[in-house]
């Protein structure tokens, strides 16, 4: 599964980099997740044995990537995806869109947080074998593409009229 999250990383980083928002953070902000999300998948984590100074060294860069990308996400779930134009009243659609992000956003935020947690258990426990961290990025990763088709209202797209107005 490591290596299909690993290619999930990198498809994830080509959608990221063509990215483009309505202003220019949204567009600094998919470049920098597209280098954090390849920083994931190509550095490894590190070893549990036979520890070398240039395996903590990479597994130093995983980390601060997989940092790094998750709060890029959830900075675009909770920030740029919830912007609305403040000319316009928001439509129904859009607040329910806007709930969805708030959700995947923080999930996303609790994933990094269990995360964090799950390093801290001892390698030698049975949590361990289940692979926690793994299973927290792929969840967060998920929360991550709901986020990303509600977006593109592929999820609660907005009723257009005969003049492509939102009504």
């Amino acid at each position: 599964m490591r290596d299909v999250f690993v290619g999930s990383l990198c498809a994830i980083a080509v959608f990221l980099i063509s990215y483009h928002g309505y202003e220019r953070k949204d567009d600094i902000a998919g470049d920098l997740a597209c280098v954090f999300a390849l920083g994931v998948a190509l550095f490894p984590t590190t070893p549990e044995i036979n520890v070398t100074p240039r395996d903590k060294f990479v597994g130093a860069l995983h980390l601060l990537s997989a940092a790094s990308f998750f709060l890029t996400l959830a900075f675009f779930s909770l920030v740029l995806f919830r912007k609305t134009d403040p000319t316009k009243a928001p439509t129904r659609k859009k607040l329910q869109r806007n709930t969805i992000y708030t959700v995947c956003g923080y999930t996303i935020l609790a994933c990094i947080v269990l995360s964090v947690i799950a390093g801290l258990v001892s390698s030698d426990s049975p949590v361990q074998r289940l692979h926690p961290v793994f299973w927290l990025e792929s969840v967060a990763v998920v929360a991550f593409g709901v986020s990303w088709l509600t977006k593109g209202e592929a999820i609660l797209k907005d009723q257009r009229d005969q003049s492509n107005r939102p009504r």
